[in-house]
């Protein structure tokens, strides 16, 4: 019995080890500033578009891929990927969703109405990020400078060329189930290394207009443990993926967190990746999914893609807008 015992608990040090050391291998490479600016430059899709594009990685989405992406819907199974709005103020939240229930008299009715604010940049709200939100050096994609955004809104790049909406193939990459583990710990640096390895034990290839979703398991950790300093430490994609996704020609990519790997490990800068893509790719971001239904019903079928469909507000030369994206099957 003192035997069995014994190699019972051999075997859960060794597992503990293991889960430690691949832990420690997946701490975010330390990239110089040099560096990003080498990837900046190496993966920019400046002119790709013509010179006034404003669409950037919206324009790999082209008629044929949403015909193809309709074939993927078999079930008639539609799943929101977004969090109810966030009204309660928290150390994530510093901008709570505002929503105020009016009853007014209207020509012998009584009538129910509702006034909305949001700031919803951050890492509360459900929301895309349009291609204006971050800037490089004075300017953001396709060379526009930063002296059009204006308290207005932006002259060029506004969300509202989105209009159209984002119908595509979407990709669920599941790497908290990939490694085996409810949620991958805060600081996990997913790598070309790990996208790559998914790719080849289900044997989905991320493709070229494709919307490319990363479930880190964020919100089960929040369901089992409770909030945590998510800026501080936060599982997400190390910066290095970014000429990856130059190379599949990805449209959106979106996390249940804010894609990037925090800390990022690349000198200075807290949301590299948010640099690169926005700026230099044009590739549009949706950042605080709520992937956890979606990872259910794909692991149920044992299917990875299906129908993406999304649409932001048609805000004219907003940074980006609240979202319900959703996925069918």
């Amino acid at each position: 019995m003192y035997k069995l015992f014994r190699s019972i608990s051999i075997l859960l040090v060794v597992a503990t080890l293991s889960w430690q050391v691949t832990a420690a291998e997946n701490e975010p490479q330390l990239v110089s500033t040099a560096q990003f600016e080498q990837w900046m430059q190496e993966i920019s899709n400046w002119g790709r578009w013509g010179k006034e594009d404003e669409l950037g990685t919206l324009n790999l989405i082209t008629p044929e891929k949403r015909i193809a992406a309709a074939k993927l819907v078999r079930d008639g199974v539609s799943i929101s990927l977004a969090l109810d709005l966030n009204k309660q103020r928290d150390d994530l939240n510093a901008n709570p969703f505002e929503h105020t229930l009016t009853i007014s008299e209207f020509s012998g009715h009584q009538v129910a109405g509702d006034k909305y604010s949001v700031e919803y940049h951050g890492f509360a709200h459900s929301h895309m990020d349009g291609l204006p939100h971050f800037i490089h050096k004075g300017k953001m994609y396709n060379g526009f400078p930063i002296e059009i955004l204006k308290a207005t809104g932006a002259e060029k790049l506004g969300i509202h060329n989105a209009k159209n909406g984002v119908f595509t193939r979407g990709v669920l990459v599941d790497m908290a189930w990939f490694k085996g583990v409810d949620f991958l710990e805060p600081g996990y640096a997913i790598t070309i290394e790990d996208l790559e390895a998914w790719e080849a034990k289900t044997g989905v290839t991320v493709a070229s207009g494709d919307v490319l979703l990363i479930r880190t398991g964020r919100w089960e950790q929040v369901r089992q443990k409770g909030q945590w300093n998510f800026l501080e430490a936060a599982a997400g994609a190390h910066a290095s993926i970014a000429p990856w996704l130059k190379a599949r020609d990805v449209a959106v990519i979106g996390s249940d967190g804010v894609s990037d790997v925090m800390p990022s490990g690349v000198e200075g800068l807290a949301n590299p990746l948010h640099e690169l893509v926005l700026v230099g790719l044009g590739m549009p971001i949706l950042d605080n999914l709520d992937l956890g239904p979606l990872a259910h019903a794909a692991r149920e079928r044992n299917r990875w893609t299906f129908l993406f469909v999304g649409s932001p507000l048609r805000v004219v030369g907003g940074t980006g807008s609240p979202m319900n994206p959703i996925a069918v099957f």
